[in-house]
């Protein structure tokens, strides 16, 4: 028999109204002996050379290692073999330590995600993928490498778009806005924008790489190709393009970080319900808006409203006419936004109330009692169901579950006792009827037991008796 018991909800609290077993919540689990998992085990880990890790995360050693020593002209090394092997395997040993304490604080000793009590939780990891290998430290930097010496494109692409829309050749930015002005006045011609720049920007250089004009000389295109093609390859690492990537990479990470914080800050107070009434006012703006979207979406003048964006933000990126507008902001608005600011803080936090009354819910146990030979009854256990006569379990010839003591029964999970204690329910009649119980007799008076029903008056009464007891439970705050 159990120790503790998980106590269950009542009935109209569930989604159906048959009997509470089918949708009770599950008690804790209680694992056999034989099938908890084993405590952990020491570690045992191999010791890793130097060369070997070296060699696993692709390093190669081309020269000797070598010891200087002083005193000689010549440099020549000692001459006893003995104490140089011994001291040779002295630094070997503890550089092979230091390495293996290093990979041993630094790495996972596992792939598994464990909670707090070192248990594989139920929640599998999002980003799992059987099919891709695991992480291995040889295999990170071989793909490193990889990746190092074949990103550069995107990097060469990242500063030409940086520069056109800089204003760094004022041509090159007013032909970008005069073709973003014809899609937005025809949108259709977006989907003739890709082989356009398929062709300007790869088959025509192409094309003059293989056929390279003549040198003072007209440009035509005719006669055989005398160049071999264009190929895009991947840089050696020991080139200044394979360094440039990896400066333009150090750069990128770094942008990239403070452009996530920079975005968590500003979103995730307004988003989060870190301060409710704020998010609440963001979310009663966002839901009257997607209703005035779905309205007037297709009254508003979007081809107008998207040349205008454009034209302003690429107007607003030029260094003058951007230095100029923050000026005249921080003059002349920027007070009437701070009061505007503050009249809508001011609206949030006095119009919006919320309710700070926990939810509360009744959880119920039955009280078992079984018949002893005398005709009397001896307390039996706590149990989550009545177990009546034509229950499943009865039918079935099983014991029934629960715990022995009231200081037993466990709340349920998420969910902590309330103030109140334990309170006998004197509608016995109402319960017996909402669960639709066959095959008893109801006790209208005293202590409310509910008998087995074999047969007319006092002796007729069978084998157990139940009653019911309920208590009252608060949600409970979930620590982060």
């Amino acid at each position: 028999m159990d120790d503790s018991f998980t106590v269950d909800f009542t009935p109209r609290y569930r989604s159906g109204s048959g009997s509470s077993s089918s949708s009770s919540l599950p008690l804790p689990p209680q694992h056999p002996p034989s099938s908890r998992s084993p405590s952990p085990q020491p570690h045992h880990h191999h010791i890793l050379s130097s060369s070997s890790i070296r060699a696993s995360l692709g390093i190669l050693s081309k020269t000797p290692h070598r010891r200087s020593y002083s005193g000689t002209s010549d440099n020549k090394m000692p001459t006893d073999p003995s104490s140089s092997s011994s001291s040779s395997s002295l630094s070997t040993s503890v550089q092979e330590r230091l390495f293996q304490k290093l990979l041993q604080s630094v790495l996972p000793t596992d792939h598994e995600l464990t909670n707090k009590d070192g248990e594989v939780p139920t929640v599998k990891d999002p980003r799992s993928d059987d099919g891709r290998p695991a992480f291995s430290l040889a295999t990170m930097s071989h793909n490193f490498r990889r990746f190092n010496s074949r990103v550069g494109i995107v990097f060469i692409f990242q500063h030409q778009l940086f520069h056109l829309l800089s204003w760094r050749e004022p041509c090159h930015t007013l032909s970008l806005a005069a073709i973003y002005t014809f899609i937005c006045l025809d949108p259709y011609l977006i989907f003739a924008l890709p082989p356009v720049v398929i062709l300007l920007f790869l088959m025509v250089p192409s094309f003059i790489t293989r056929h390279p004009p003549a040198p003072n000389s007209v440009y035509t295109a005719s006669g055989p190709a005398i160049a071999p093609p264009p190929e895009v390859r991947a840089v050696s690492e020991i080139s200044k393009d394979f360094f440039r990537n990896l400066r333009d990479l150090q750069n990128t990470m770094d942008d990239f970080s403070l452009l996530h914080d920079k975005t968590i800050a500003l979103i995730g107070p307004p988003t989060n319900f870190s301060d409710e009434k704020l998010s609440s006012g963001v979310f009663l703006f966002l839901f009257f808006s997607s209703i005035a979207m779905f309205i007037s979406a297709n009254l508003l003048p979007w081809r107008f409203i998207f040349l205008v964006v454009g034209w302003t933000a690429l107007a607003l990126a030029h260094p003058n006419l951007r230095h100029v507008v923050l000026e005249t902001h921080n003059q002349h608005f920027l007070s009437q936004e701070n009061a505007v600011a503050e009249i809508t803080d001011t609206w949030i936090h006095n119009d919006i109330t919320l309710s700070t009354t926990p939810e509360t819910r009744e959880v119920e146990i039955f009280e078992l009692q079984h018949r002893t030979s005398g005709g009397g009854y001896e307390p039996w256990l706590f149990s989550r169901t009545p177990y009546e006569p034509l229950s499943p379990a009865r039918i079935a010839d099983e014991r029934p579950k629960g715990c022995r003591f009231f200081e037993d029964v466990k709340c349920p999970s998420g969910w902590e006792w309330s103030e109140g204690k334990w309170t006998l329910d004197l509608g016995s009649v109402t319960w017996v009827h909402e669960r639709c119980l066959g095959g008893v007799e109801v006790e209208e008076e005293g202590e409310r037991w509910v008998y087995d029903s074999e047969g007319g008056g006092v002796e007729g009464r069978g084998e157990w008796r139940r009653r019911r007891w309920v208590r009252t439970v608060r949600r409970k705050y979930l620590e982060s």
